[in-house]
């Protein structure tokens, strides 16, 4: 089964733009809008308007609050989210292809 959020929820996701770099998704619902099981690798998530979300994943669960024109790292995660607030959101995710890099180690790389 697939877990990508345009596949399990269409009406609230679709793709703005993708290259072999970056896919960027843009995401509205409504008050009491539900989201089903899905996956995002590390994002970069944009808000358009304010938002007011419950997110649950891996046993855990958050409520975000975020206004609007905030960003925010995600790091890749599978969730579930439910609208809260009283109003409608609206998100734009930038979802990077690339894996992530090896850290550098402190004081930066070694010489040889």
């Amino acid at each position: 089964m697939s877990l990508d959020p345009v596949e399990t929820n269409p009406e609230q996701y679709r793709v703005v733009l993708e290259n072999d770099k970056v896919r960027v998704l843009e995401f509205t619902d409504r008050p009491g809008d539900k989201t089903s099981p899905h996956r995002h690798p590390d994002s970069v998530m944009i808000t358009l308007g304010p938002l007011r979300r419950r997110v649950s994943g891996d046993g855990r669960e958050a409520d975000v609050v975020l206004q609007a024109g905030q960003s925010w790292w995600l790091p890749a995660q599978e969730h579930t989210g439910e609208n809260t607030g009283d109003w409608p959101s609206h998100v734009i995710f930038v979802e990077l292809k690339e894996p992530a890099a090896e850290p550098e180690p402190p004081g930066g790389t070694p010489s040889r």
